[in-house]
């Protein structure tokens, strides 16, 4: 008799919630007589063999990592610095390497906590595939000052001269 890959993996993995169950499924992880499934509904009988690979945890903290950074500013309370296109800014699901974050966290160790713990010091971000500046908040001040600037776009002008239509 067949029944769902979620419902057979929960009665094996009583300490799983049925959520954790579906993204295991989902993300790849479970194999069905060496096939990788990824539909929690997919009907499974008794005799199939069931592997499931549990990833490690991921550290809740971003590591530093050396990554150059192409500074444009830095003094002790801010850093400005041209982002490439391609860099995701802050750890994510699918990025949780390789990011600003763990460039700057090598660049400038005393950030840690700045903002919060996953985002130190970012004020602000850019998509991954856009280049531009931006302005890191080295102390927790230039963060709250800033933080503020952003919000409220006190700082944007329109451009002058030139002809309106």
């Amino acid at each position: 008799m067949s029944e769902r890959l979620d419902i057979v993996l929960m009665a094996r993995h009583h300490d799983f919630s049925r959520s954790r169950i579906k993204g295991l499924i989902e993300a790849g992880f479970v194999k069905v007589n060496g096939e990788v499934v990824t539909k929690a509904g997919a009907k499974v009988d008794e005799s199939d063999a069931l592997d499931v690979f549990i990833p490690p945890p991921v550290p809740a903290v971003p590591e530093p990592e050396e990554i150059p950074l192409d500074v444009l500013y830095e003094d002790e309370n801010i850093l400005a610095l041209d982002k490439p296109p391609g860099l995701v800014v802050h750890p994510a699901p699918g990025h949780l390497t390789g990011t600003l974050v763990n460039a700057l966290l090598a660049h400038c160790p005393e950030l840690g906590g700045i903002g919060g713990v996953s985002r130190p010091g970012i004020v602000h971000r850019l998509d991954q595939d856009t280049s531009g500046v931006m302005v890191v908040a080295k102390t927790q001040r230039a963060m709250d000052v800033l933080s503020k600037e952003f919000s409220s776009h006190a700082n944007i002008t329109k451009p002058r001269g030139g002809s309106r239509t």
